[in-house]
């Protein structure tokens, strides 16, 4: 039942030694329900006037108990900090290795192209002969004899081509 506010309007005394007649309902500036402190509702009481009153608070909920903290969380926060000094110090450490490493890069690649050129100018010399038609060339054995007599004497040799 909602709350109603009603209002008897009474005459006022017109002449001395009328009765004076109070109203029966006396009209209270109005609260919305919205902007009721805490603890204040409206009730109903058993003769049926509806009114503000105080009531009993609800039972608050049973607080949280505090958990300790499990030791793989406290392991965990302690490494984060050295983890990311760690990453930190990588990082500075190779922005100044770069120019280095950027030569290293080269001279790797320059030992590998000497390699495989290494590798195969045989390969491309002797599919080059063979194109002409000429058929192979032929095996030339060089010998060389070489003999000296005692430490600082001279050395004498013969080279034999065959």
């Amino acid at each position: 039942m909602p709350y109603e506010h009603t209002i008897q309007s009474a005459t006022p005394a017109t002449r001395y030694g009328d009765p004076i007649v109070y109203p029966t309902a006396v009209q209270h500036p109005l609260m919305p329900l919205a902007e009721l402190p805490p603890g204040v509702e409206m009730v109903t009481l058993p003769n049926g006037y509806s009114t503000l009153a105080y009531t009993r608070p609800q039972p608050l909920a049973p607080a949280a108990v505090a958990q300790p903290v499990p030791a793989w969380a406290k392991t965990t926060a302690l490494l984060a900090p050295t983890v990311g000094g760690g990453v930190a110090a990588a990082g500075f450490g190779i922005s100044y290795a770069a120019p280095g490493l950027i030569a290293m890069t080269e001279a790797l690649w320059a030992a590998i192209a000497l390699i495989a050129a290494g590798t195969l100018a045989p390969l491309l010399l002797r599919a080059g002969r063979g194109a002409t038609g000429r058929g192979a060339a032929p095996v030339q054995h060089v010998t060389q004899n070489i003999s000296a007599s005692g430490m600082f004497g001279r050395a004498t040799g013969t080279l034999n081509n065959r």
